[in-house]
């Protein structure tokens, strides 16, 4: 090494952490990088690996927006609240941006280590049912391939006993509208979300009057740029699973890029795209 080198050290820069926090000991990353362990020799594995614990660490952060989200409508401030939708969108974004990454993975590829998965699927994720759960799109057969885990399930029938977030939306709706909660339909309260035609009458009134319900009808564009991005996740998983596997059933059981297709055509917010055809 020059005797000239630049030292970082000399600007102030510290440059010893035996006595003091680092970066790797503040995000606990000995824990975080110890944890792939590919199952067999071929390359790709690692890939695999990564691509899916990275997701599974945005959609974390997607469930933590998506609470404080719930919170900040609760307590009517839409403020923070549109910050926290506005998040999650890009969150999404970064795990569409993922799949460019997994497309690399040739058909060839996958089958070198595709076995060693068993039966492991994401179809298991008990995150990814829970931002579905939270979001209003509620099946309660989904808790059965999480029923090896019990502190997923409470965690999943947890939510399913609280409103979801949609239903707080349409709950907030009406009490702007009306000055009351008392004829928001019990089909949209319990159980899947259908539309639902006088809550897509209640969005159609704001529509119609932009200037007077400005706050709710940037909620209702917000919660469309969620909808956009996630089902573009969607159709990105679909391309990339039709294009690695074709049509072979998935790892999990299920029918593969058939079942995930069928998943394309569940609406979150379905009330919000119909209208627009009535504008």
């Amino acid at each position: 090494m020059t005797s000239n080198a630049y030292d970082p050290g000399t600007d102030g820069a510290k440059m010893s952490y035996a006595d003091a926090m680092s970066y790797g000991d503040y995000l606990k990353l000995d824990g975080i990088l110890t944890q792939q362990h590919p199952l067999s020799d071929a390359h790709d594995e690692m890939l695999f690996i990564i691509q899916h614990q990275t997701s599974e660490l945005w959609m974390k952060l997607a469930l933590h927006e998506l609470a404080a989200a719930r919170t900040a409508l609760r307590a009517d401030d839409t403020a923070q609240m549109f910050k926290m939708l506005a998040r999650v969108s890009r969150i999404f974004e970064q795990l569409n941006n993922a799949w460019d990454v997994l497309r690399t993975m040739t058909p060839a590829d996958y089958s070198k280590f595709r076995e060693d998965l068993g039966p492991s699927s994401g179809f298991q994720s008990h995150q990814y049912r829970l931002i579905e759960f939270v979001l209003g799109n509620r099946n309660p057969n989904m808790l059965k391939p999480h029923a090896h885990v019990p502190e997923a399930v409470q965690i999943l029938q947890e939510e399913l006993a609280r409103p979801s977030f949609y239903d707080e939306v349409v709950r907030h709706l009406f009490r702007k509208l009306d000055g009351h909660e008392a004829d928001v339909p019990a089909e949209q309260l319990d159980g899947p979300h259908l539309a639902v035609p006088i809550i897509q009458a209640k969005w159609k009134v704001v529509y119609e009057n932009v200037d007077a319900y400005w706050d709710l009808y940037e909620l209702a564009e917000k919660l469309v740029d969620l909808e956009d991005y996630f089902r573009r996740w969607r159709f990105n998983h679909v391309t990339t699973v039709e294009r690695i596997i074709g049509f072979k059933r998935g790892t999990g059981g299920t029918s593969g890029v058939d079942y995930l297709k069928r998943m394309l055509n569940v609406e979150l917010f379905p009330e919000l795209w119909n209208l627009r055809g009535e504008l």
